[in-house]
């Protein structure tokens, strides 16, 4: 009898399935026991941003803040950390040498 791990390393199929969203995956995962999968996975690097030491506060009309929660979700991650990377963008945008004072 042949196991599924070995039937997966001939055909090089993965029997992890393609994931529309992270809901469909965390369905998945909720029913399925990762050691089963251990053959398919591959290790990360993980790269842990340095602590932030000073906080401002920024006040925002609610429309705005609905906009800039919706774009956030949208892409994965929270409003705090989408603003954060806009003004880190932003403001490694100003140090370009084309980048004019009236901008």
């Amino acid at each position: 009898m042949t196991s599924q791990n070995e039937r997966h390393t001939r055909n090089n199929e993965s029997r992890i399935p393609r994931f529309a969203n992270r809901e469909e995956e965390a369905t998945f995962w909720d029913t399925h026991d990762v050691s089963d999968y251990w053959d398919e996975l591959k290790p990360v690097q993980l790269k842990v941003s340095k602590n932030l030491s000073k906080g401002i506060t920024i006040r925002l009309d609610e429309e705005t803040l609905e906009i800039l929660r919706q774009q956030a979700h949208r892409k994965g991650i929270g409003p705090t950390t989408l603003a954060r990377m806009w003004i880190l963008e932003r403001l490694q945008g100003n140090s370009s040498p084309h980048t004019t004072q009236s901008e």
